[in-house]
C-alpha cells in the first residue's frame, strides 16, 4: 500500500490517496476548484490508479470540498462515521462562514465503525474512533506498515481546534491518549493538515497532550 498526499484549498489540507494493485481510496477530498480536481485527476491517470473508495475522517468543509466531484467522476458516495452528520449538515453554513462555496455534498449510504477493516490489496486499515476535533471523527491505521491518517486529531507539535460545534478538549485529549498513543512510537502520523510526523515525537514534545 503506498501514500499519496495533495495540499488543497485555501485551509491547506491534506488530501490523501491509499493504493495498491490498481485500486485507490480517497481519504478527505479537499479540491475545490476545476484545477485542483484536473490536478487529483491527473496524478490518478498517470499512475493508473482507479479510485473504489471515498472515505472521510470527518465532515469539516475542508475535508468535503471535493466529494461531489468525485461522486460525478468516479461514483463514488463518502462514507464517514454517524456521529458527523450534523457536521456534514452544516457544511453549507460553514461555507457562508468562511466565504467560501462548496457543492452540495452527496449523502452518505455507508457509515464507518469502530474496529472496522477496510481492506485494500493485500494490506487493510482499521478504523479508530476518535471524536473531540468532531464528534464522529475517526483515523485509518495500518498495524502492518505501520502508519496513521490522522485527520485534525493530532499535529506536528499540536492538535486539532475544539471550539468549532462538536468540538471538546478534554474528548480530544482522551482520544489522543487512549487511541493514538498504545499504538506505539514508531508509526508516523499523516495529519489533515502540515507535515508528518510520530507518535514518539508527539508524546515526548507536544505541549498539548505530553505521553
Amino acid at each position: 500500500m503506498h501514500i499519496q498526499k495533495i495540499t488543497f484549498n485555501p485551509f491547506q489540507e491534506n488530501t490523501y490517496v491509499l493504493h495498491a494493485d490498481g485500486e485507490g481510496i480517497l481519504i478527505d477530498p479537499g479540491c475545490n476548484d476545476r484545477n485542483e480536481q484536473r490536478q487529483l485527476e491527473q496524478w490518478l491517470e498517470e499512475n493508473a490508479v482507479r479510485p473504489v473508495r471515498l472515505l472521510l475522517t470527518h465532515a469539516h468543509i475542508d475535508h468535503v470540498m471535493g466529494c461531489a466531484w468525485v461522486q460525478a467522476r468516479y461514483g463514488l458516495l463518502p462514507e464517514l462515521h454517524r456521529a458527523d452528520l450534523p457536521t456534514l449538515a452544516m457544511v453549507g453554513q460553514s461555507g457562508l462562514l468562511f466565504g467560501i462555496s462548496c457543492d452540495p455534498v452527496p449523502a452518505p449510504q455507508v457509515f464507518l465503525e469502530e474496529g472496522q477493516v477496510i481492506p485494500l490489496g493485500a494490506e487493510h486499515l482499521d478504523v479508530l474512533f476518535v471524536p473531540g476535533h468532531a464528534p464522529g471523527h475517526v483515523a485509518f491505521f495500518s498495524p502492518r506498515q505501520r502508519f496513521l491518517i490522522g485527520g485534525d486529531v493530532l499535529f506536528h507539535r499540536s492538535i486539532g481546534r475544539t471550539d468549532l460545534p462538536g468540538g471538546d478538549l478534554d474528548t480530544l485529549q482522551r482520544s489522543i491518549r487512549e487511541q493514538f498513543y498504545p499504538l506505539g512510537d514508531d508509526i508516523t502520523v499523516y495529519p489533515g493538515h502540515g507535515p508528518e510526523t510520530t507518535i514518539g515525537e508527539e508524546r515526548r514534545e507536544n505541549p498539548f497532550v505530553r505521553g
